[in-house]
């Protein structure tokens, strides 16, 4: 069997996948991480102090147990898609949370997005947060 070819709605669906990021935790969708994760995915929180999270039960512990601090909106951007290969993408956005109170924040997410039978899916998502200009890099 030949692996299939990366294809422009391929790109389309993958971009949706992490627009559906935001969308279901700001309305509290939690019950639907399996449209966004694969079963074994493993979410890599560690720089906010939490390691890293294996499958969507962790992460929706991880969610609840954090939820008055969750932002009200999270808002991807600046969506970078690299096939690696027909099945598997590497996908580089931003994120921005608003807070209730009107604060914002911004992320780095880094993923490794696979095609499964239900469609694509992340496998794969390091968060860095973005608290310095110019990635910390002197002028």
């Amino acid at each position: 069997m030949t692996a299939a070819a990366f294809t422009p709605e391929d790109r389309a669906a993958v971009t949706e996948l992490l627009a559906l990021h935001g969308h279901l935790f700001d309305d509290g969708e939690l019950h639907r991480l399996d449209e966004l994760f694969t079963p074994d995915v493993q979410y890599d929180v560690t720089v906010f102090g939490q390691g890293v999270l294996h499958g969507p039960a962790q992460i929706l512990a991880a969610a609840l147990a954090l939820a008055e601090r969750n932002p009200v909106g999270h808002h991807v951007t600046n969506i970078v898609v690299t096939p690696v290969t027909g099945d598997q993408v590497r996908v580089r956005s931003k994120g921005l949370g608003v807070g209730a109170d009107g604060s914002c924040s911004s992320v780095t997410y880094e993923d490794v997005v696979v095609r499964t039978p239900g469609g694509w899916r992340i496998a794969h998502r390091t968060v860095l947060p973005r608290r310095v200009p110019l990635g910390g890099r002197a002028r």
